[in-house]
């Protein structure tokens, strides 16, 4: 049994060091081929290193799944104002945990990783934004950069190559909004954590209005293994549109949650009932949320067929997201936990766009009345309603992100709207 468990069908790549104290360390990371893929980006250059990710078709892990090298192409050529890498660590989505446990195990993968893309697009210094609940994590972080800059793999002249490039970890206040990579910027340049209107974007404008690119900890972390590598070599797993691993966090009710590294495409029931040990005290499979909270419900029948890459899961009526996927059995009020989730958009809304602020207000409200016995039918249709009012009309997508569980689960589980409002009894025990 691996850490906490692991499964033979996995492919530890990211993964490989989870549960072992010396893949912390620079030693345990260089007996790893550590930093073996910087001194190959710096052999073939900025352009080179961005060739090689566009070769490996790596999407990225935030949740958009962005091809990755084309996304670093968009920067301009230097000029005046400095250019910036923002690293994405402020992992808040409900049931997303990987990025947590990257930094923890592999801090000096996460490192590089941020070395070799701010060396490609040509930036001097990369900034970290950390979840404020990180405490240990941000400490293992710290520890890990003393060593690389000790070392002389970060700040002035690198590795002997004239190239200068200075990391800073910044530690967020827990607020949701700021994993949105505009609201990130905003916070990291001490302002509110709002998101804001793009265009410009930030590769034109971002970090105190210079060119920027954001990515997340697992896009970067998985950089050193293509330099090291190439890009083709990536490609032996996954699909031909969505190519590579990916590290699923699976919580809920099965018999062995945690995070799985699995070759792109995946078929999701073979990761609930095999890789996971199937539904706990044999209960049945309900409903699935493949992407972490913000997107649709997928019922039984959804999941039947449903590969885990970014095309199947659209396929199957959802997104992939940041691949966490939230199993519930037969026992689960869905009501109950939409609500849950509304509730928490609700809370971490900035503010800022009516739609927003309003909306995620009275969803929860209508859920509520639902919930206690007290909705009437037209409830469901003010729910629709407000989900189609909420969507496309605001600056980010947590507006989207909590109409899109309301209106999934309405058109999948009705019944059970139905029979609260009609008997205004719970259905479901948990």
């Amino acid at each position: 049994m691996g850490y906490p468990y692991s499964h033979e069908k996995e492919v530890r790549l990211i993964s490989r060091g989870f549960g072992d104290p010396a893949a912390r360390t620079l030693d345990g990371w260089k007996a790893m081929g550590g930093y073996e893929g910087l001194e190959k980006a710096l052999e073939v250059g900025p352009s080179g290193v961005i060739d090689e990710v566009k070769a490996s078709g790596l999407r990225g892990r935030g949740g958009a799944g962005f091809p990755a090298g084309v996304k670093w192409s968009f920067m301009p050529e230097k000029g005046e104002r400095p250019h910036y890498l923002l690293c994405n660590a402020d992992e808040s989505e409900p049931g997303t945990f990987k990025d947590r446990e990257l930094i923890r195990w592999l801090p000096h993968q996460l490192i590089e990783g941020c070395l070799i893309g701010s060396y490609a697009i040509g930036a001097e210094h990369c900034y970290i934004y950390l979840r404020g609940e990180f405490f240990e994590t941000t400490q293992v972080l710290a520890r890990a950069l003393e060593e690389a800059y000790a070392a002389g793999y970060v700040g002035e002249n690198i590795l002997g190559s004239g190239v200068t490039i200075d990391i800073t970890l910044h530690v967020g206040a827990g607020a949701y909004i700021c994993g949105e990579e505009t609201g990130l910027m905003n916070s990291l340049e001490g302002r509110r954590g709002l998101p804001r209107v793009k265009p410009p974007f930030p590769a034109a404008a971002g970090f105190f209005k210079s060119p920027t690119t954001i990515n997340n900890v697992e896009t970067l972390s998985v950089v050193p293994h293509l330099l090291t590598n190439g890009g083709e070599w990536y490609r032996q797993w996954g699909t031909e549109k969505s190519p590579g691993t990916k590290l699923f966090c699976v919580s809920g009710h099965v018999r062995k949650p945690g995070n799985y590294e699995l070759p792109l495409g995946f078929p999701m029931m073979e990761l609930i009932e095999d890789v996971c040990g199937g539904i706990r005290d044999g209960n049945e499979l309900k409903a699935v949320i493949p992407g972490g909270a913000s997107v649709p419900i997928m019922n039984v029948s959804d999941c039947l067929e449903c590969s885990l890459d970014y095309e199947g899961v659209a396929k199957a009526g959802s997104m992939l997201g940041c691949a966490s996927v939230i199993v519930m059995d037969e026992t689960t009020d869905i009501v109950k936990q939409v609500r849950r989730l509304v509730q928490f958009f609700s809370h971490e809304s900035c503010g800022q766009c009516t739609p927003c602020r309003e909306g995620t207000t009275w969803l929860t409200r209508i859920l509520s009345r639902i919930e206690d016995g007290r909705g009437t039918e037209q409830d469901l249709d003010t729910l629709l309603d407000l989900g189609e009012q909420m969507t496309g009309t605001t600056i980010c997508v947590l507006s989207d992100s909590a109409a899109a569980p309301v209106a999934s689960s309405i058109q999948k589980f009705r019944d059970e709207y139905l029979a609260l409002i009609r008997r205004g009894e719970r259905v479901g025990a948990a």
